[in-house]
């Protein structure tokens, strides 16, 4: 009786991102969709991890024209946080990722047993390229893009600075973001400020602010410290809010013959950026109306 071995091959990559922040887009569903396939031709489209011990898992890959997809599942065998997952997939093959820090970069090293249908250089490729992209998907996390929008409204400075900020127009305009959309706190210059709003479930979250700058009419300055935990916590430091912790979102009013430019400039990383991209013109457009009304 003989046992065929099944060759193992490797592919690694040097990640410019904290071990945690690593592991946290290694290992959540909502960013493993973001990165999990090796060409632009391709998406993940669903991704569901129970992240546990003979925990499964199921990633969703499929070519964006709808030719071809194929599920990526399996199970874990082992799950040592922070520093290596072992999972058996559902065709029997053994996959093993190990997570390493040095001098705050962090450098993942992914060893799996070859299939038999492709070459095994057309396996270490589609693997490394996968790789690769997860390593480009982490850094983009924690790199900081500038984003401008803005809007000619027919009402004076005063009225739009007024309906900006006010509690209840503020509820109107920046439900675009959330149903719930509200805040807490003062808009006085090194006030604290929570912007809270309700996911799927019921459950609040949000973020944790100051304003940095309040000019009447003119400029509001906001820094974004961190975030609302579900228990209600602030979070201000660790993998939740490493990239984006300290981003600033600036308003400034320009008067014009009676009517008002509005401009928004904010800071992003790529995890935001097409949604802040698709939702901020609505908005704004939502408190042109009200402020025309």
């Amino acid at each position: 009786m003989s046992t065929t071995t099944k060759p193992t091959l490797t592919v690694k990559a040097t990640i410019n991102a904290s071990l945690e922040k690593a592991w946290e887009a290694w290992t959540g569903p909502d960013h493993i969709t973001q990165w999990n396939f090796a060409d632009v031709s391709w998406h993940c489209p669903h991704a569901e991890n129970d992240l546990r011990e003979n925990g499964k898992f199921s990633y969703r890959m499929e070519a964006k024209d709808g030719s071809f997809g194929f599920d990526f599942s399996g199970k874990y065998s082992q799950v040592e946080v922070f520093k290596k997952i072992s999972l058996l997939l559902d065709d029997g093959r053994k996959v093993n990722v190990s997570f390493q820090t040095k001098d705050g970069m962090t450098q993942v090293l992914e060893s799996f047993e070859a299939e038999e249908t492709n070459s095994l250089e057309l396996q270490q490729t589609g693997w490394q390229l996968i790789l690769n992209n997860f390593k480009q998907y982490v850094e983009s996390l924690v790199t900081i893009e500038k984003l401008h929008f803005e809007i000619q409204i027919q009402a004076p400075v005063e009225k739009v600075y007024e309906a900006m900020l006010a509690d209840e127009s503020y509820r109107k305009w920046t439900s675009v973001f959330n149903p719930g959309s509200h805040y807490t706190g003062s808009w006085k210059k090194g006030g604290k400020i929570l912007f809270i709003g309700t996911d799927d479930t019921g459950a609040q979250g949000g973020m944790v602010s100051r304003v940095k700058e309040n000019i009447p009419n003119k400029f509001v300055s906001i820094e974004h410290l961190g975030i609302l935990g579900p228990k209600g916590e602030e979070i201000t430091s660790g993998p939740e809010v490493e990239g984006w912790a300290g981003a600033f979102e600036n308003y400034s009013f320009e008067a014009d013959n009676g009517s008002t430019l509005l401009a928004v400039d904010l800071d992003s990383n790529q995890q935001f950026k097409s949604y802040f991209e698709e939702t901020y013109p609505l908005a704004l457009q939502k408190l042109k109306e009200i402020c025309e009304s």
